[in-house]
């Protein structure tokens, strides 16, 4: 899961997806948007067949600020 998952922020920054650490932030060390990182969570939702809810879940959303953070909150959707 979690290649599949640095794979796909990859596809938002010029970082390699092998080169991607988990305390990395998304915007300070990844450089991504809000904009950026709602489509990204956007794309996590179709690969891995999750749905994240906006209204429910803003606060979890909210505070996806790393790697690992948002990695986190994927393995509590898939379970």
């Amino acid at each position: 899961m979690e290649e599949k998952f640095k794979e796909i922020v990859a596809r938002y920054c010029s970082v390699k997806a092998e080169d991607i650490k988990n305390d990395m932030s998304f915007r300070d060390d990844l450089g991504l948007s809000s904009l950026d990182l709602m489509t990204f969570l956007g794309d996590l939702e179709d690969e891995f067949d999750v749905e994240f809810e906006l209204g429910e879940d803003e606060q979890k959303l909210s505070n996806v600020r790393t790697v690992e953070d948002a990695m986190n909150m994927l393995k509590e959707y898939m379970e």
